[in-house]
């Protein structure tokens, strides 16, 4: 199985150059699915229905999420109608929404889990550790192939996730900083992790966002809101090749790609 996933998608920029270049990218890695981390769509912050629809038309299979999902809240009846937009498994119950999915690729079952560090991420969510092997197990009854979004801040944290999952999901791929790491491997168990998937943006920014606002509240300490950066973007994730019977990672490639005219 050969899936392509996409870091943090970040507003206008990064959705002009989802739509320009992911269909050559496809056909470039024969990726038979594609998943993208969307909450950052909405100028920034959290994701609408009229994302959501953009994204499906544009042949991504799975949507998932993190902190800055909640901040449009005409997305929360969707997250519980629609199976493959995920929000984070280790939220409270009574939240809109579920954390996992199961698809199917040419007769072979995957699964997807989405999950949210607690470390320095300013909001208070059920341990990911443990909801991650509660969410495992049950995703195992049904396929091996299980890849896992971590949507974390802190390195620690995310590579203490990695650890713990080696050898009962196919990857474990962290996204939230919008910085691509060049980390990507394969465990000994069989995982294959990267710590940032990176994001789908403008590069020439401060993590998508105008840079002289990033300036300006860090000299001040004032709360300023950012602003996504109208610039060029880049297609930042990576190429995951799972073995379909056992599960196990046989290849992870970090992708970037900055289309024509994006």
């Amino acid at each position: 199985m050969r899936v392509l996933f996409l870091g943090d998608l970040v507003g206008k920029p990064g959705l002009r150059a989802l739509f320009v270049g992911l269909s050559p990218l496809v056909k470039e890695t024969a990726a038979q699915l594609v998943a993208v981390n969307g909450e950052n769509l909405a100028e920034g912050f959290g994701m609408t229905p009229e994302d959501m629809d953009k994204l499906f038309s544009m042949g991504v299979s799975v949507i998932t999420s993190g902190n800055h999902i909640w901040q449009k809240d005409d997305i929360f009846p969707l997250l519980d109608s629609e199976k493959n937009l995920l929000r984070p498994a280790n939220y409270p119950s009574g939240v809109p929404g579920h954390g996992t999915v199961v698809l199917e690729i040419t007769g072979n079952k995957i699964g997807f889990l989405n999950l949210q560090g607690r470390e320095r991420m300013g909001s208070s969510v059920d341990c990911p550790f443990r909801a991650a092997k509660k969410a495992v197990s049950r995703l195992r009854e049904q396929t091996k192939c299980i890849i896992v979004d971590f949507h974390a801040e802190d390195v620690r944290e995310k590579e203490a996730l990695f650890h713990t999952l080696d050898g009962r999901v196919s990857a474990v791929l962290g996204t939230h900083t919008h910085v691509p790491t060049s980390d990507e491997r394969i465990l000994p168990g069989g995982t294959a992790v990267i710590t940032d998937l990176g994001m789908c943006g403008p590069e020439d920014s401060v993590i998508g966002t105008k840079p002289e606002l990033s300036i300006r509240r860090s000299l001040t300490q004032l709360p300023i809101r950012l602003e996504v950066h109208d610039a060029p973007a880049a297609l930042q994730g990576v190429l995951l090749e799972i073995d379909s019977e056992t599960g196990k990672a046989l290849g992870i490639q970090r992708i970037r790609r900055v289309p024509e005219d994006s």
